[in-house]
């Protein structure tokens, strides 16, 4: 329900098609959720618990981890990486403008979605693709840390999040979307951007 709120907001506002459907995908990579069992420690409801690690804001590793911009950062301490002196300066095992994209990010629902559109060449544009990777990277497109690493790409980038996000985050809604009434015209966005049956 949330991803047709979002994708509906879109779509009221005008955006493109292939914007619509980015909105209708980005959170789709919390299926992973439902998958695995108890024994392999996959599943959502394990005896250790939900899966809290596949939702909410994102952030770098190999390098520190901000101060204050991520959430519950009092246990950044806890994390053996920030006792590790490859990993707890600023710049860590990262380069200087290497770009956004250049970096690896504590795993989550966004870097596997982002993955698997481009496991199976969609033909959604890279905004669309950069928008579903980045979403929850909140860190650095709403709490400003992690600048030193943006491209001239990523400063660009950055305001179609920020766009993006004002659909994301706002379009939750006690009146619920007719999913049915909606399938036909999102099934054929679907059909013209991701054809066929996606590997997961």
């Amino acid at each position: 329900l949330h991803l047709l709120q979002t994708a509906e907001g879109i779509r009221r506002a005008g955006h493109p098609d292939w914007v619509q459907l980015t909105g209708l995908l980005h959170d789709m990579g919390k299926i992973m959720f439902l998958w695995g069992t108890g024994e392999d420690g996959q599943d959502g409801y394990s005896p250790n618990g939900k899966q809290w690690a596949l939702g909410g804001d994102t952030f770098v590793v190999g390098c520190r981890i901000p101060e204050e911009a991520v959430v519950f950062p009092e246990f950044n301490s806890l994390n053996p990486d920030m006792s590790d002196p490859r990993y707890n300066t600023t710049y860590g095992i990262y380069e200087p403008n290497c770009g956004i994209d250049k970096l690896m990010f504590a795993w989550g629902h966004d870097e596997y979605m982002y993955q698997v559109l481009k496991h199976n060449n969609t033909k959604l544009p890279e905004i669309g693709l950069y928008c579903i990777r980045f979403h929850s990277f909140y860190p650095w497109h709403t709490g400003g840390d992690y600048g030193h690493f943006c491209s001239d790409k990523d400063l660009e980038m950055k305001e179609w999040i920020h766009k993006f996000n004002a659909h994301d985050l706002y379009s939750k809604s006690e009146v619920l979307p007719d999913v049915e009434k909606l399938k036909p015209y999102y099934q054929s966005l679907i059909d013209k951007y991701m054809p066929g049956k996606l590997e997961w």
